[in-house]
């Protein structure tokens, strides 16, 4: 079996077949990689899902990609963005190692972050946008400090993003995402943007709204 640079959850598509959908998982911070896999079997079953657990670890079963100050009073001062160019680099280094280990259609990879991890999915996508198609990014947005330049828009043309955010979001104030959808927009990317009237986390609605978006991108292919 091949070493992988990440601890993570697997779960193998439900119809076994070759060239799955592949469908990675990275999880918010002070969390680990059991919370976004907690739905992994309500998802559409052609996918081979991975969650990934983040490599630093805050005891008690906590994990961060990077640290945050919780006392920032802007988006631009919340991460510490040496230590999330640095998750950025282990997270290319396991989307790699998963490609190469498992029987995926590396043309229908999907991306599901949440928080931090979709912090770094968003960014990870634009600066790999032939490696990744698929971006669901709940409760997160754009940190632009983290992506690299030059942006060149027709790059993007394969990308599409499902971008949800808790209107009453007491950690990541809704306003910072709601500049995504701009954000995006400026470089020509397909995306849907939705809001649910929720704190921190993911709503009963803003589920079945993402599994709908997955099942759409798993069966046109």
């Amino acid at each position: 079996m091949a070493s992988f640079s990440l601890e993570y959850l697997i779960r193998q598509p439900k119809i076994p077949q070759s060239n799955a959908p592949l469908l990675i998982m990275f999880h918010g911070y002070g969390s680990n990689e059991q919370d976004l896999f907690s739905f992994a079997d309500e998802l559409p079953g052609e996918l081979l899902i991975i969650s990934a657990r983040a490599p630093l670890s805050l005891g008690f079963g906590s994990y961060a990609w990077y640290t945050i100050h919780f006392d920032a009073t802007s988006s631009d001062k919340f991460s510490d963005i040496p230590e999330a160019k640095e998750a950025l680099k282990r997270i290319d280094q396991f989307i790699n190692e998963v490609v190469a280990a498992y029987d995926v259609d590396e043309k229908n990879i999907f991306l599901l972050g949440f928080s931090q991890g979709t912090i770094l999915s968003t960014a990870y996508a634009l600066n790999h946008p032939h490696k990744i198609q698929h971006i669901a990014a709940l409760s997160g947005y754009v940190n632009q400090e983290l992506i690299e330049k030059p942006i060149e828009k027709e790059s993007y043309k394969d990308l599409d993003f499902f971008v949800s955010h808790g209107s009453a979001d007491q950690v990541i104030p809704v306003e910072w995402a709601r500049k995504t959808g701009p954000f995006l927009e400026k470089l020509n990317i397909k995306y849907s943007y939705r809001e649910y009237p929720v704190g921190h986390g993911v709503a009963p609605q803003n589920f079945y709204d993402l599994h709908n978006w997955i099942k759409e991108r798993c069966s046109s292919h």
